[in-house]
């Protein structure tokens, strides 16, 4: 846990107080929103367990979410949904969603540690650290915050649109979810510029297209 701590720990140093780590979760999937959270924590704050959302159970997740939650000096959730990430692509509909999350900090944060890359047009000084999921305290806290929001949201649309599994496999492209995309056809969950779903759209496309021709 203390070598998670090093990069708070430098910005500290400069003279940093509230340093916020910054993830998201649902890039891939091919439904469903894309969510991203903030997280500022306490220095030196105890965590027991705290990982990469991707390398613990969903219980530990659930866990870990209630104490990130009860001990954060503050955090923000944003999400952007599926019809706005056919619009502006997946890209900029997560640096939308962790825009969103900052603006939700109370206080707000003095810095940024986000995972992998920065953040265009960020508001405070940044720092991007590749894999920070797997070596930053806060950024591991946000991607459990933002894993656990989407997953909660999965389940929801699972009740919304039965039928394609969204609670098991919370829109990636498994084997049954692919299986029942093909016989189902897409909900308004689904991406459609992403590329099997978009292909199942461009298969059926002729068959509507004589459909409507027809006297």
């Amino acid at each position: 846990m203390r070598g998670r701590w090093r990069a708070e720990q430098g910005l500290r140093a400069q003279g940093f107080g509230l340093i916020a780590g910054v993830d998201e979760a649902g890039r891939g999937p091919l439904a469903g929103p894309v969510v991203a959270a903030a997280v500022i924590l306490p220095a030196g704050c105890r965590l027991p367990g705290l990982a990469d959302s991707k390398s613990i159970s969903a219980a530990q997740r659930e866990r870990l979410c209630r104490l990130i939650r009860k001990r954060a000096v503050s955090f923000g959730i944003g999400l952007v949904d599926a019809a706005t990430i056919d619009e502006v692509n997946i890209l900029q509909a997560t640096y939308q969603a962790m825009r969103q999350a900052i603006e939700e900090l109370a206080p707000p944060a003095e810095a940024l540690l986000v995972d992998g890359w920065e953040l265009p047009d960020a508001p405070v000084p940044q720092m991007a650290l590749v894999q920070g999921d797997r070596s930053c305290a806060c950024i591991a806290a946000a991607s459990i915050l933002a894993k656990v929001e989407r997953d909660r949201i999965m389940e929801e649309l699972d009740q919304l649109y039965p039928g394609y599994g969204f609670a098991q496999h919370k829109g990636y492209g498994t084997e049954e979810h692919l299986l029942q995309l093909s016989s189902r056809g897409p909900c308004p969950e689904h991406r459609m510029s992403f590329a099997p779903v978009r292909g199942w759209s461009q298969r059926r496309l002729p068959l509507e297209a004589t459909a409507e021709e027809a006297p």
